[in-house]
């Protein structure tokens, strides 16, 4: 039986939500969710009540996307 690595690096290829809302709930004390349903509709949710903080969470998120070099 091969024992299977995660890989935790960039990547180009879509993740499995599943996959990383695990990893999220292992680490993580809050959470922003973005996305899509699975009809097209655009989705958020936040464990943040204040939306100064949702705000301010998501511009820093912001920032270090743009920063990453590809």
């Amino acid at each position: 039986m091969s024992k299977i690595i995660k890989f935790t690096g960039i990547t180009k290829l879509d993740l499995p939500v599943d996959r990383v809302l695990d990893a999220a709930k292992e680490t993580l004390d809050g959470v922003v969710i973005m996305g899509y349903t699975t009809d097209g509709e655009e989705y958020f949710a936040s464990t943040y009540a204040d939306g100064g903080t949702v705000l301010w969470l998501t511009e820093r998120m912001k920032k270090m996307l743009l920063e990453v070099e590809a």
